[in-house]
Parts: C-alpha cells; structure tokens; sequence
C-alpha cells in the first residue's frame, strides 16, 4: 500500500495511560475535535508501562499537584459505570499504603502529612508504638513514624483502566494507529508532520507527547530536549504460607530504606528502587535480575516483618519508569518554543494514577488554552529549560 498523508486536529504519540487518558478527555468534551488519533507502536501494549506497574493509587505525596492529580482518579473511581457504562467493573482494593520513617526521616514525613491533610488527604501519623498496635506483624526497629493513609488508598488493574480509557475514546471516534514515529517535520515554531515507519505522515493541528519513557526520544525528533528516559524496575512475587490474615490484608508498606512490599491475593509483591550506580540497563524486559532480591530486598524485608524469613520466591516482571532526570516529577504543558506540542510525561513512576486526570489537563490546554480543573503550572516545561527541579521526595 503506497504511503499517505492524511491530517488530524489532534495526534497523540503513545497510547498508554495518558494517550489514552487525553484521548478520552479531548473526545468526551462538549465540542470535541473533529478527528483525534492515536498512534501506538505496539498495540499489543507488551512493553508498555502501563499493564507493568504495580498499579497503587495513593494521596502521600510531597508536592500538592501529586495529590490533587491522584485523588482526581479516585473521584472518577468511585462513579466509575458514570463514565465508562453498566459494564465498567475494576474493583479498588482500598488497603492503603504505609510509609515508615527512621528519626532521620521523621522531620520529612510530618511535613508532607501536614501537605496531604491541607489538601484533602487523610494521613494518620502513628509512632513506633501504635505501630505495633495496629500492626503486630510488624518490627519497628529504627522506626520512630509511620503514615498510614488507610482511605483512598490502595491498587487497582492498571490494564483494565488503560482499557477502559482507550476504548471509551475509540467508542467517541478517537483512532488508534498502530505505527512507529520515525520523524517529526517543523516551520518554525510549529510542528507539522508525524512521519511513520511505514511512509504515512500525519499533518496535525495539536501533537501531544505521551510516549512514556520513549518521550525523551520522540522529543528528540522534533527538534527539542525532554529530560525523560526509561528505567527499569523489576517487581518480584513471593509467598509467605505462614502469613497471617492480618498481614495479607495489610497495606502497601514502604520501610526506612525505600524497599516496599503489598499483598497480592493470596501471595506478596516487592520491590526497591537502585540508587543511579546500581541502575540497571533499560533493556530487554524479558531480562529478570533477581540478585537485587536475594541481597537487599529479601534480607530487608525479613528484618521489618518476620515472619517474612519464610519467604518463597515465585516469579518477577520488570517495567519501564518514564523517569525524569530533573526531578522525577511529571511534565504536563505546552512546549514555550513549540506551539503546537503539548507533553505528559516523566511521572517517574505514578502515572497510571495521575493519568486520567493529566490527560484532562492537556484536553484543558488544547481546547481552553489553559488549565481550568487543576492547575499544574508549576510542572510545566519551564522549569525544565531554567534547570529548576521541583522535587517529590515520595517516590517509590
């Protein structure tokens, strides 16, 4: 079939939690564009981040965009059938997310519960030994604060709402192409073509970024800097058959030196994030490394719970972080030096909980020229070209 060039009010690169979300919101709102498309190299989403991530959703975070990004998906959560029909079922396993502090951390944790409760967030901070009231399973040793956000937090499918997301868009007309951006074409201070792998061009009216951790390179195509690259992280499954009930029904639990573990039905999931020297290469999924595992995921978490000594590795996958190098924290805005190119990405981590309401940030933008629901102009690509970080201290 000879190549084509065809044209779009809106074109979005990446068809993940954001494409999707952005889709969704561009073609839900009063007067819609008239065609929006979705281009996704590989519509079988196998690398994506997305169906990779732990999907946890959670209000403890440091910045207050982070938490008024997140609390936005439990609001759509909990009228859930409002938006994607009768059918639309993904269950929230609202079993919160407990954050540990030593003494030297204790100082960071009360000041970013003081951030969550003025916005809206429900922490309770606890000390060592209403720790172990709540959580007899627990070893608090060189644990002097916990915070427990124990409503509306927990985890969720994060295939089915990406799912959800892209199909209620398509069902309003948006298009998913599954092609690979090889080239992006500029006059100026506009973008105007998306040229794929396979000869197409796609002239576009608006180009969102919504790649992912490939963002960095998609920008690099049109011409510009976007300090965003993939990171692998592995998540480990594991079973404790001498768990007790109170322990499989626990929380999300994040200890002093950032390994974190969770139930997941009758087994356990866990992980850490490396420091920059032990990060490793950004490639080949398939690829499990379980030394990380055996020396400092397993050893610590045996410390902090236990009866955890009785761990049973089963399995692991690993997924990319759409890391932000500056400051991993999401970048959502128009470009200043590209009119027409909008980007949602870097969220190093907390996507799948912050995109639905990121992509209706970027809908804000194209349709209004301005954010309306949430302002996030604080994460914009400004501070991005001044070299200004705006850091979130909780990433996990």
């Amino acid at each position: 079939m000879p190549a084509s060039t065809t044209t779009a009010d809106v074109a979005i690169i990446g068809g993940g939690i954001m494409g999707s979300a952005t889709a969704y919101a561009l073609m839900h709102a009063p007067s819609p564009p008239r065609r929006v498309v979705i281009i996704e190299r590989d519509t079988s989403f196998r690398e994506a981040s997305t169906p990779r991530s732990a999907g946890g959703i959670r209000h403890q975070f440091s910045t207050p965009e982070n938490i008024l990004l997140s609390q936005a998906t439990l609001t759509m959560l909990a009228d859930l059938k409002a938006h994607f029909g009768p059918d639309a079922d993904l269950p929230f396993r609202e079993q919160g997310y407990l954050i540990l502090a030593s003494a030297a951390g204790e100082d960071v944790l009360r000041q970013n519960a003081a951030t969550q409760h003025a916005h809206g967030g429900d922490t309770r901070l606890m000390n060592a030994s209403a720790l172990k009231q709540n959580f007899p399973w627990l070893s608090t040793d060189g644990v002097t604060l916990g915070s427990l956000g124990a409503k509306g937090e927990g985890w969720i499918d994060p295939a089915v709402l990406m799912t959800l997301l892209r199909k209620a868009a398509i069902a309003k007309g948006a298009e998913l192409i599954n092609g690979t951006v090889t080239g992006i074409s500029r006059t100026g201070n506009r973008i105007e073509t998306i040229e794929l792998a396979n000869g197409d061009r796609i002239a576009a009216g608006a180009v969102v970024n919504a790649a992912g951790p490939w963002s960095g390179a998609i920008a690099r195509l049109a011409g510009t800097q976007l300090p965003v690259e993939p990171r692998k992280r592995y998540v480990y499954v594991v079973d404790c058959r001498e768990a007790t009930e109170a322990l499989r029904k626990g929380p999300l639990t994040c200890d002093t030196n950032g390994i974190w573990f969770r139930p997941e039905g009758r087994t356990f999931i866990c992980g850490v994030s490396p420091s920059e020297a032990d990060e490793p290469p950004a490639i080949d999924l398939d690829h499990i490394d379980y030394a990380p595992y055996e020396e400092i995921v397993w050893p610590a978490l045996a410390a902090r719970v236990p009866i955890f000594e009785q761990l049973k590795l089963l399995s692991a996958w690993a997924g990319y972080y759409d890391y932000n190098t500056l400051d991993q924290n999401a970048i959502i805005g128009r470009h200043p030096d590209l009119q027409n190119l909008y980007m949602a990405s870097g969220f190093s981590g907390h996507g799948l909980q912050q995109g639905y309401a990121a992509g209706r940030a970027i809908c804000e933008l194209i349709l209004h020229g301005k954010f309306i629901t949430i302002d996030l102009s604080r994460f914009g690509y400004e501070r991005v070209a001044a070299n200004r970080p705006l850091f979130e201290t909780n990433i996990i």
